[in-house]
């Protein structure tokens, strides 16, 4: 599943998350889905911690958070 929003696109399947950010850095965030957090109400963002990692991006819509979560089977925390 490839979902696009303004700062990049993210790659997900039910094991891994990848999130790549647009610009000149090509950073690239990625994470095993056990470590993956969904947050909803309007925040729409995404975390991930473990192992040492922590990190967090926010999406536009709730769309796209909702599609996020269909793709990897973790549900959106209210």
């Amino acid at each position: 599943m490839n979902i696009e929003f303004s700062e990049g696109r993210i790659i997900a399947n039910q094991h891994e998350l990848v999130v790549r950010l647009n610009g000149s850095a090509r950073v690239t965030l990625q994470a095993m889905v056990d470590d993956v957090s969904l947050i909803g109400k309007g925040a729409n963002v995404v975390t991930a911690m473990g192992s040492g990692v922590n990190w967090s991006v926010r999406l536009e819509t709730e769309q796209q958070l909702q599609s996020l979560s269909d793709a990897i089977g973790v549900a959106i925390q209210d």
